[in-house]
Protein backbone atom coordinates (compact mmCIF):
# COMPACT_ATOMS: atom_id res chain seq x y z
CA UNK A 1 0.00 0.00 0.00
CA UNK A 2 1.40 3.14 -0.81
CA UNK A 3 1.81 6.00 1.65
CA UNK A 4 -1.73 7.83 0.72
CA UNK A 5 -3.68 4.89 1.49
CA UNK A 6 -1.61 4.52 4.67
CA UNK A 7 -2.45 8.47 5.48
CA UNK A 8 -6.35 7.37 4.78
CA UNK A 9 -6.27 4.66 6.45
CA UNK A 10 -4.54 6.66 9.48
CA UNK A 11 -7.41 9.42 9.43
CA UNK A 12 -10.54 6.97 9.75
CA UNK A 13 -8.79 5.32 12.77
CA UNK A 14 -8.13 8.67 14.32
CA UNK A 15 -11.81 9.85 13.83
CA UNK A 16 -12.85 6.16 15.01
CA UNK A 17 -10.47 7.28 18.46
CA UNK A 18 -12.18 10.88 18.68
CA UNK A 19 -15.92 10.14 18.57
CA UNK A 20 -15.63 7.52 21.41
CA UNK A 21 -14.76 10.79 23.15
CA UNK A 22 -17.23 13.32 24.59
CA UNK A 23 -16.66 16.46 22.83
CA UNK A 24 -15.09 19.93 24.41
CA UNK A 25 -16.67 23.16 24.01
CA UNK A 26 -14.67 26.45 24.54
CA UNK A 27 -12.02 26.58 26.45
CA UNK A 28 -12.17 28.30 29.80
CA UNK A 29 -10.09 30.04 32.10
CA UNK A 30 -10.06 28.75 35.39
CA UNK A 31 -11.23 30.20 38.75
CA UNK A 32 -8.97 32.78 40.37
CA UNK A 33 -8.29 30.22 43.43
CA UNK A 34 -5.23 28.16 43.76
CA UNK A 35 -7.46 25.43 44.65
CA UNK A 36 -10.73 25.20 43.10
CA UNK A 37 -13.84 24.64 44.98
CA UNK A 38 -16.61 21.39 45.10
CA UNK A 39 -19.97 22.56 45.67
CA UNK A 40 -20.18 25.62 44.33
CA UNK A 41 -23.34 27.50 43.24
CA UNK A 42 -23.47 28.43 39.71
CA UNK A 43 -25.68 29.67 36.50
CA UNK A 44 -26.14 32.51 33.96
CA UNK A 45 -26.94 35.55 34.57
CA UNK A 46 -27.56 38.09 31.66
CA UNK A 47 -25.23 36.23 29.68
CA UNK A 48 -22.81 36.15 32.36
CA UNK A 49 -21.42 32.96 33.77
CA UNK A 50 -21.59 33.05 37.75
CA UNK A 51 -19.73 30.87 40.04
CA UNK A 52 -20.37 31.65 43.88
CA UNK A 53 -19.10 29.60 47.25
CA UNK A 54 -18.28 26.30 47.39
CA UNK A 55 -15.36 24.31 49.80
CA UNK A 56 -11.84 23.80 50.22
CA UNK A 57 -8.54 23.05 52.20
CA UNK A 58 -6.59 26.05 51.22
CA UNK A 59 -3.78 25.31 53.69
CA UNK A 60 -2.85 21.49 53.80
CA UNK A 61 -4.34 18.62 52.45
CA UNK A 62 -7.30 16.96 55.22
CA UNK A 63 -4.84 13.73 55.85
CA UNK A 64 -1.91 16.53 56.81
CA UNK A 65 -4.79 17.94 59.20
CA UNK A 66 -6.23 20.64 57.22
CA UNK A 67 -9.37 22.24 57.33
CA UNK A 68 -12.07 22.64 55.41
CA UNK A 69 -13.49 26.42 54.79
CA UNK A 70 -16.59 27.65 53.16
CA UNK A 71 -16.41 30.43 50.55
CA UNK A 72 -18.72 33.44 50.07
CA UNK A 73 -17.02 34.50 46.71
CA UNK A 74 -18.97 35.27 43.73
CA UNK A 75 -16.83 34.98 40.40
CA UNK A 76 -18.49 36.13 37.08
CA UNK A 77 -16.97 35.53 33.85
CA UNK A 78 -18.44 37.45 30.80
CA UNK A 79 -17.11 35.59 27.80
CA UNK A 80 -15.05 32.63 27.17
CA UNK A 81 -12.20 34.57 26.42
CA UNK A 82 -12.20 36.69 29.27
CA UNK A 83 -10.76 37.17 32.58
CA UNK A 84 -13.15 36.18 36.04
CA UNK A 85 -13.75 38.68 38.41
CA UNK A 86 -15.09 39.17 41.74
CA UNK A 87 -17.64 39.65 41.81
CA UNK A 88 -19.54 40.27 44.82
CA UNK A 89 -19.96 37.69 47.97
CA UNK A 90 -23.39 35.43 48.74
CA UNK A 91 -25.09 36.08 51.70
CA UNK A 92 -22.88 33.48 54.11
CA UNK A 93 -20.13 31.06 53.21
CA UNK A 94 -21.97 28.36 51.68
CA UNK A 95 -21.36 25.51 49.63
CA UNK A 96 -23.10 22.02 48.24
CA UNK A 97 -26.72 23.20 47.35
CA UNK A 98 -28.73 23.30 44.38
CA UNK A 99 -28.11 25.69 41.91
CA UNK A 100 -30.34 26.84 38.25
CA UNK A 101 -30.43 28.98 35.72
CA UNK A 102 -33.74 30.71 35.40
CA UNK A 103 -34.71 33.99 33.89
CA UNK A 104 -31.85 35.85 33.71
CA UNK A 105 -30.56 34.61 37.07
CA UNK A 106 -28.95 32.06 38.79
CA UNK A 107 -31.56 30.53 41.89
CA UNK A 108 -29.84 28.89 44.92
CA UNK A 109 -31.26 26.54 47.16
CA UNK A 110 -30.04 24.99 50.71
CA UNK A 111 -26.30 24.69 51.25
CA UNK A 112 -24.11 24.16 54.38
CA UNK A 113 -21.64 26.16 55.97
CA UNK A 114 -19.01 24.77 58.50
CA UNK A 115 -21.63 24.33 61.30
CA UNK A 116 -24.81 23.39 59.79
CA UNK A 117 -27.16 22.78 56.60
CA UNK A 118 -29.55 25.57 55.37
CA UNK A 119 -33.21 26.36 53.95
CA UNK A 120 -32.12 29.70 52.68
CA UNK A 121 -33.09 29.70 49.23
CA UNK A 122 -32.26 33.03 46.73
CA UNK A 123 -31.45 34.37 43.43
CA UNK A 124 -28.46 35.78 42.17
CA UNK A 125 -28.57 38.50 39.36
CA UNK A 126 -25.36 40.08 37.58
CA UNK A 127 -26.73 43.55 35.63
CA UNK A 128 -24.53 46.24 34.99
CA UNK A 129 -21.48 45.39 36.79
CA UNK A 130 -23.35 44.79 40.03
CA UNK A 131 -24.39 41.45 41.79
CA UNK A 132 -27.80 41.74 43.38
CA UNK A 133 -29.47 39.17 45.76
CA UNK A 134 -33.06 38.73 46.13
CA UNK A 135 -34.46 36.08 48.93
CA UNK A 136 -36.96 33.35 47.90
CA UNK A 137 -39.04 31.21 50.15
CA UNK A 138 -36.97 28.54 51.98
CA UNK A 139 -37.18 24.75 51.79
CA UNK A 140 -39.28 23.44 53.92
CA UNK A 141 -36.34 22.06 55.53
CA UNK A 142 -32.61 22.60 55.59
CA UNK A 143 -30.43 20.65 52.88
CA UNK A 144 -27.37 20.32 52.11
CA UNK A 145 -26.43 17.37 49.45
CA UNK A 146 -29.58 17.52 47.59
CA UNK A 147 -30.41 17.26 43.79
CA UNK A 148 -32.08 19.61 42.05
CA UNK A 149 -33.07 21.00 38.00
CA UNK A 150 -35.43 22.85 35.93
CA UNK A 151 -38.55 21.28 34.49
CA UNK A 152 -40.27 24.41 32.37
CA UNK A 153 -40.20 26.88 34.97
CA UNK A 154 -40.49 24.84 38.31
CA UNK A 155 -37.54 23.92 40.09
CA UNK A 156 -37.34 20.37 42.05
CA UNK A 157 -35.39 19.89 44.97
CA UNK A 158 -35.11 15.79 46.30
CA UNK A 159 -33.05 13.59 48.67
CA UNK A 160 -29.69 15.39 50.02
CA UNK A 161 -29.03 15.63 54.46
CA UNK A 162 -31.10 17.36 56.69
CA UNK A 163 -28.30 17.68 58.91
CA UNK A 164 -24.40 16.73 58.66
CA UNK A 165 -25.42 13.62 60.27
CA UNK A 166 -28.55 12.17 59.16
CA UNK A 167 -29.50 9.71 56.99
CA UNK A 168 -30.43 10.89 53.46
CA UNK A 169 -33.74 11.96 52.84
CA UNK A 170 -36.29 10.66 50.18
CA UNK A 171 -38.73 13.85 50.26
CA UNK A 172 -39.18 15.93 47.33
CA UNK A 173 -40.32 19.21 46.49
CA UNK A 174 -41.31 21.75 43.90
CA UNK A 175 -41.03 25.40 43.55
CA UNK A 176 -43.23 27.14 40.75
CA UNK A 177 -40.44 30.04 40.13
CA UNK A 178 -42.91 32.31 37.24
CA UNK A 179 -45.53 32.24 40.04
CA UNK A 180 -46.08 35.87 41.60
CA UNK A 181 -45.78 34.43 45.00
CA UNK A 182 -43.57 31.11 44.67
CA UNK A 183 -44.49 28.45 47.24
CA UNK A 184 -43.02 25.47 47.99
CA UNK A 185 -44.70 22.33 47.29
CA UNK A 186 -44.17 18.87 48.52
CA UNK A 187 -44.59 15.69 46.14
CA UNK A 188 -44.48 12.42 46.80
CA UNK A 189 -41.18 10.77 48.45
CA UNK A 190 -38.85 8.99 45.62
CA UNK A 191 -39.87 5.81 45.79
CA UNK A 192 -36.27 4.39 46.05
CA UNK A 193 -36.00 5.70 49.67
CA UNK A 194 -33.53 8.30 51.12
CA UNK A 195 -30.09 9.44 48.92
CA UNK A 196 -27.86 11.86 48.46
CA UNK A 197 -25.01 13.27 45.66
CA UNK A 198 -27.87 11.99 42.95
CA UNK A 199 -27.32 13.59 39.66
CA UNK A 200 -30.87 15.48 38.51
CA UNK A 201 -32.10 16.40 35.07
CA UNK A 202 -35.10 17.92 33.64
CA UNK A 203 -35.73 16.53 30.27
CA UNK A 204 -38.28 15.85 28.33
CA UNK A 205 -41.28 17.35 30.38
CA UNK A 206 -40.09 15.58 33.87
CA UNK A 207 -37.78 15.68 36.47
CA UNK A 208 -35.23 12.76 37.06
CA UNK A 209 -33.73 11.47 39.97
CA UNK A 210 -30.33 8.91 39.45
CA UNK A 211 -28.06 6.83 41.31
CA UNK A 212 -26.50 8.70 44.62
CA UNK A 213 -25.91 7.14 47.74
CA UNK A 214 -27.55 6.14 50.67
CA UNK A 215 -25.63 5.71 54.06
CA UNK A 216 -25.98 2.64 56.04
CA UNK A 217 -24.74 0.74 59.39
CA UNK A 218 -21.57 -1.15 58.68
CA UNK A 219 -19.31 -3.23 60.90
CA UNK A 220 -18.46 -1.96 64.47
CA UNK A 221 -21.41 0.69 64.22
CA UNK A 222 -19.84 2.59 61.23
CA UNK A 223 -21.68 4.75 58.75
CA UNK A 224 -20.82 3.29 55.33
CA UNK A 225 -21.67 4.59 51.80
CA UNK A 226 -23.80 2.43 50.13
CA UNK A 227 -23.95 3.25 46.11
CA UNK A 228 -26.69 3.36 44.39
CA UNK A 229 -27.46 1.81 40.79
CA UNK A 230 -31.70 2.91 40.63
CA UNK A 231 -32.86 5.83 38.31
CA UNK A 232 -36.49 7.69 38.36
CA UNK A 233 -38.44 9.88 36.51
CA UNK A 234 -41.29 12.14 37.58
CA UNK A 235 -43.96 13.59 35.11
CA UNK A 236 -46.52 16.07 36.59
CA UNK A 237 -49.72 14.02 35.44
CA UNK A 238 -48.43 10.79 36.66
CA UNK A 239 -45.95 11.15 39.05
CA UNK A 240 -43.08 8.80 40.06
CA UNK A 241 -41.60 5.94 37.54
CA UNK A 242 -38.69 3.71 38.10
CA UNK A 243 -36.83 3.57 34.63
CA UNK A 244 -33.57 1.33 33.84
CA UNK A 245 -31.10 1.27 36.23
CA UNK A 246 -27.48 2.12 35.37
CA UNK A 247 -24.97 -0.46 34.47
CA UNK A 248 -22.80 0.95 37.27
CA UNK A 249 -23.32 3.05 40.49
CA UNK A 250 -22.54 7.14 39.64
CA UNK A 251 -22.64 9.45 42.39
CA UNK A 252 -21.46 13.09 42.48
CA UNK A 253 -21.57 13.34 39.17
CA UNK A 254 -22.44 17.17 37.54
CA UNK A 255 -25.62 17.82 38.29
CA UNK A 256 -28.03 18.85 36.78
CA UNK A 257 -27.22 16.79 33.86
CA UNK A 258 -26.33 17.69 30.48
CA UNK A 259 -28.48 17.33 27.67
CA UNK A 260 -29.41 17.12 24.13
CA UNK A 261 -32.83 16.11 22.10
CA UNK A 262 -31.15 12.29 22.34
CA UNK A 263 -31.09 12.52 25.80
CA UNK A 264 -29.63 13.78 29.06
CA UNK A 265 -25.72 12.25 30.40
CA UNK A 266 -23.95 11.34 32.91
CA UNK A 267 -20.42 12.40 33.64
CA UNK A 268 -18.31 10.10 35.16
CA UNK A 269 -19.07 10.50 38.68
CA UNK A 270 -18.03 8.08 41.95
CA UNK A 271 -18.68 4.19 41.25
CA UNK A 272 -17.24 3.44 44.60
CA UNK A 273 -14.60 1.17 43.58
CA UNK A 274 -12.29 2.83 45.43
CA UNK A 275 -14.00 3.18 49.06
CA UNK A 276 -11.05 2.47 51.79
CA UNK A 277 -8.16 3.57 49.33
CA UNK A 278 -6.07 6.02 50.91
CA UNK A 279 -7.39 9.87 50.18
CA UNK A 280 -3.12 10.52 49.07
CA UNK A 281 -3.72 6.99 46.72
CA UNK A 282 -7.03 7.65 44.96
CA UNK A 283 -6.84 7.19 41.38
CA UNK A 284 -9.18 9.99 40.79
CA UNK A 285 -13.13 9.24 39.70
CA UNK A 286 -14.09 7.53 36.40
CA UNK A 287 -14.05 9.74 32.97
CA UNK A 288 -16.62 7.35 31.60
CA UNK A 289 -20.35 9.29 30.05
CA UNK A 290 -23.39 7.19 30.14
CA UNK A 291 -26.61 8.71 28.05
CA UNK A 292 -30.17 7.80 28.99
CA UNK A 293 -31.88 7.16 25.29
CA UNK A 294 -35.37 7.92 25.67
CA UNK A 295 -36.70 6.29 22.91
CA UNK A 296 -34.58 2.71 23.96
CA UNK A 297 -35.94 3.50 27.59
CA UNK A 298 -32.06 2.56 28.20
CA UNK A 299 -28.60 3.40 29.67
CA UNK A 300 -25.42 3.82 26.65
CA UNK A 301 -22.11 4.45 26.63
CA UNK A 302 -21.53 7.62 25.49
CA UNK A 303 -17.64 8.03 25.82
CA UNK A 304 -15.33 9.86 28.20
CA UNK A 305 -15.21 13.17 29.53
CA UNK A 306 -12.01 14.99 29.61
CA UNK A 307 -11.69 16.00 32.71
CA UNK A 308 -13.45 14.08 36.13
CA UNK A 309 -15.01 16.04 38.28
CA UNK A 310 -17.18 15.46 41.26
CA UNK A 311 -19.25 17.59 43.44
CA UNK A 312 -19.94 19.63 40.88
CA UNK A 313 -22.86 22.44 38.81
CA UNK A 314 -23.29 21.76 35.49
CA UNK A 315 -24.81 24.73 33.36
CA UNK A 316 -25.36 25.07 29.91
CA UNK A 317 -23.57 28.24 28.11
CA UNK A 318 -23.23 29.54 24.60
CA UNK A 319 -23.07 26.53 22.74
CA UNK A 320 -21.47 24.23 26.18
CA UNK A 321 -22.52 22.78 29.31
CA UNK A 322 -19.76 23.96 31.57
CA UNK A 323 -18.63 22.11 34.58
CA UNK A 324 -16.74 24.65 36.76
CA UNK A 325 -14.19 23.67 39.06
CA UNK A 326 -15.07 20.41 41.03
CA UNK A 327 -13.24 17.60 42.98
CA UNK A 328 -10.37 16.06 41.49
CA UNK A 329 -10.19 13.04 44.43
CA UNK A 330 -11.21 13.39 47.94
CA UNK A 331 -9.75 16.78 49.43
CA UNK A 332 -8.04 17.63 46.16
CA UNK A 333 -10.39 20.05 44.09
CA UNK A 334 -8.81 22.00 40.98
CA UNK A 335 -9.54 25.52 39.43
CA UNK A 336 -10.05 24.11 35.96
CA UNK A 337 -13.24 25.27 34.39
CA UNK A 338 -14.12 22.14 31.76
CA UNK A 339 -16.74 22.07 29.04
CA UNK A 340 -18.74 19.69 27.49
CA UNK A 341 -20.33 18.87 24.35
CA UNK A 342 -22.68 16.32 23.43
CA UNK A 343 -21.17 14.48 20.65
CA UNK A 344 -24.34 14.94 18.89
CA UNK A 345 -23.80 18.49 18.81
CA UNK A 346 -20.44 18.21 17.59
CA UNK A 347 -19.67 19.85 14.14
Amino acid sequence: MGPRVWRSIALLLFLHVTVTVAGEGDRLPPLPDKEGFAGPFAGVSNGVLVVAGGANFPDKRPWDGGKKVWSDAVFVLDKPGGKWAVGGKLPRPLGYGVSVTHGGGVVCVGGSDAARHHADAFRLDWRDGRLTTTKLPPLPKSLANGSGALVGDTLYVAGGQTTPDSSPSKAAWRLDLSAKEPKWEGIDDCPGGGRMLAVAAGFDGSFWLVGGVDLVTGKGEKVERRYLTDAYRFTPDTGWKRVADLPRPVAAAASPAPSDPSGFYLLGGDDGSQVGVAPDRHRGFGKSVLRYDPKATKWVEAGEVAAARVTVPCVAWGRSWVIPSGEVRPGVRSPDVTTFLPPAKKE
